[in-house]
Order: C-alpha cells, then structure tokens, then sequence
C-alpha cells in the first residue's frame, strides 16, 4: 500500500528576522522584532512535525541589547529542546543586534555583499536645551533620586553621568562579546579587532570566522534537504498602519510625533550601515 503521507519530505522552518530590534512596534517605523511578537513564532516553528532544521532569514542593523538577548536565548532553548540544527541565512545586514541573533544558529550563511559585524554598544539622544531657551520656556523639573533625571535632554550634558553611560555601555559590550565568543569559539580569527563596532562584507566576514559560508536562503535549504523540501515560511504579524492619523477622528499629537521619532531612529540604524 502506498501511503504519500509517509514518505512526506522533512520540513524546514524559515523564520523572518527583519528589522530594528525593538520592545515595541511602531506602525511608521517599519517592521521591528521583539521578544514578545517572536516568541509564537518561534513556538510555532519549532513545534513543526517532521522538522529538519530552522531557518533563521535575518535582515537586521540591531536595536535593543536586552531584546537581542532574550531572543537569542529563546531560539536556544528551542532548539536544545527540539534537538533540531539552526541556520541563519543573512540578507542585506546581521550587525549589532542583528548579528547577536544571528549567533543563536548553529551555522551562519551569508550573502558576499551582506553587512556583518558591528559588535559594540552605542547609546544617542537629542540635547534640546538651547532649543527651549530660544522659545522662552523655562525646564520645571522635581526628583528624588540625584540620578533619576539621568541624561535629561532639556539639560547640558552632565560630565559624571557620561561617564556613567560609558560604563553601562561598556557592560554591555562585555555581554555581547561574551555571546559571540561563547557560540563561535574557535571559528573566530583575530586577523584585525573584531569588537570595536566595526563591521565587513559578507566575504571578508568569512574570512575572519564570523560567518560560516556564502549563500542564499533559497540555495542552502536545496542544498542541504533537496529540491522537495517543505519549506514552511513564518514571521511576526506586522503592525497595523495607525490610518486614524489620516483620518483625524482620533488624533493624538504626541502619538504622532512620538511615531516620527520612532522612524527616524529606525533610518539612522539603518544609516550607520550605509543602508
């Protein structure tokens, strides 16, 4: 008896990373990835029947550093769990967050022209207070706590509390140098600084150990599991674009300015890559 149920191919999960990496979406900053939005997805992915392998689509300059870590740890859990390869295939950018995401694979594939690296941590923010002093508008501002108006924008840059970013910045950059070094380990070659922010080429990260090969999605899934692979295509829903803001029948102001913010940070994420 011939049953084609049986002798149905392995299934081979793609899941979408695209994206800034942040803890919330915003409809006029494109799609972003967070640990929230991911985690049914990756659920999903992983719970598959048949499942050969899950392949992680990343097309990320980076974003937050707690989310980049919550869901790199996530695809971990799942795939030590399933017992099941991952394997990150990069498109137009695996940096910063986007690379610590990448670094959850087992393997990582790369484009020659993909954006790959940039291991470090960077904090930006707009200082306003010459703005506020040309209007006329005087800052009223009542805390308990020295440090609770921390790096307030509607004040000159306080020496002491720079220096303290700098410190939480740097304790970051050890968090991430310590994840990329814990899941290459001896893939790495130190022919030039590999954690100063820089980033390279697809290529020239091959070179250096931070990726494993060069390829698309599409080749390396027939490569590996065969033309008849049953590739099972997921991602996070994407945000619904706020039309009330066109409408004006609920016009919020500050949600609108706030969006605007939200979409320029995401093009100067972007930017930084030449993007």
């Amino acid at each position: 008896m011939n049953l084609p149920f049986l002798s149905r191919p392995p299934a081979v999960a793609v899941v979408r990373l695209q994206g800034v990496i942040a803890p919330r979406a915003n409809g006029l900053a494109g799609p972003t990835l967070s640990a929230a939005a991911l985690d049914p997805v990756l659920e999903r992915a992983f719970g598959l029947k048949r499942l050969a392998a899950v392949v992680l689509a990343v097309n990320s300059p980076g974003g937050s550093a707690a989310q980049s870590s919550l869901i790199g740890g996530r695809i971990r859990q799942l795939a030590e769990k399933k017992r099941v390869p991952v394997i990150a295939c990069v498109e137009d950018a695996a940096a910063s967050g986007g690379y610590w995401l990448a670094c959850a694979a087992d393997e990582i594939v790369a484009d020659p022209t993909s954006i790959i690296g940039s291991i470090g941590v960077i904090a930006a923010g707009f200082g306003f207070e010459e703005a506020i002093a040309r209007l006329g508008v005087e800052r009223r501002l009542v805390t308990a706590g020295e440090d609770k108006s921390f790096l307030d924008p509607f004040r000159a840059p306080d020496p002491a509390q720079q220096e303290r970013l700098r410190d939480l910045l740097a304790a970051l950059h050890r968090e991430f140098i310590a994840w990329v070094e814990s899941r290459r380990g001896g893939r790495l070659r130190a022919e030039e600084p590999l954690f100063t922010g820089r980033f390279w080429t697809g290529r020239r990260a091959l070179e250096l150990g931070l990726v494993d090969g060069l390829g698309d999605l599409r080749g390396e899934v027939i490569r590996r599991f065969g033309e008849k692979a049953r590739v099972v295509p997921l991602g996070a829903r994407r945000p619904r674009f706020p039309w009330r803001l066109l409408s004006g029948a609920s016009f919020d102001p500050a949600a609108s300015v706030d969006a605007a913010l939200s979409a320029m940070e995401a093009r100067a994420v972007w930017g930084r890559l030449g993007l």
